[in-house]
């Protein structure tokens, strides 16, 4: 398998640290989506990232698409309940760092892709309001315990280790931290993981 996509975003990560956490064997091939020469397109008609392309040259896209694939691939490290509340639990997590991250994404994007004089303060304030918001939903549900769904590692965790580890590299001055104690717990713990540490975004980003 062939996994096209950037070092610095979450989504990909996600991918990455699945993979790694299902023991499965793949290809990162980076990809510049802002690229003209970019053929991410031949892959993803939506021209994003993450873009798994398996062995029989079919493709999948959207992580959330590709990491439940990827946790029926290898009964190793089962990170999503195969049904039920707990399944919808481990989702709904989800749901909210990935929400987090492209608030984020949508803020540096913004500030950084468009022309000065044609940003929208506006628009930036209300995905500032998303991007704290979600980080207190997350904060207040997981409150003392050891994962987000209780005492076991799972997606959730995945999903949330990696939106904390893209505010790190996008918004340095954000310090999160400071409010939040019970994710920076949570957030230290997954960097001991191999699968987290293996994966941490580099610098210099752009």
């Amino acid at each position: 398998m062939k996994l096209l996509g950037s070092l610095t975003s979450p989504f990909v990560r996600k991918v990455r640290v699945v993979m790694a956490e299902k023991k499965l064997d793949y290809e990162l091939v980076l990809e510049d989506v802002w690229s003209d020469d970019t053929q991410i397109a031949a892959y993803n008609p939506l021209g994003k990232v993450p873009c798994l392309v398996m062995d029989d040259y079919g493709s999948l896209f959207d992580s959330r698409v590709i990491v439940e694939y990827l946790d029926t691939l290898s009964p190793v490290g089962r990170l999503l309940p195969q049904s039920g509340r707990e399944r919808a639990s481990v989702k709904c997590w989800e749901a909210v760092a990935d929400g987090l991250c492209e608030a984020a994404a949508a803020i540096y994007t913004e500030t950084h892709r468009r022309p000065s004089d044609q940003q929208s303060p506006a628009w930036v304030a209300r995905q500032e309001k998303k991007l704290h918001a979600a980080l207190q939903h997350m904060e207040e549900c997981l409150g003392e315990q050891a994962y987000c769904t209780g005492l076991n590692f799972s997606l959730a965790d995945i999903a949330v280790g990696c939106a904390l580890g893209y505010l790190d590299m996008r918004f340095e001055h954000l310090n999160w931290r400071a409010q939040h104690p019970a994710l920076e717990r949570l957030h230290e713990k997954l960097l001991a993981r191999p699968s987290f540490a293996d994966t941490q975004p580099l610098a210099p980003v752009v």
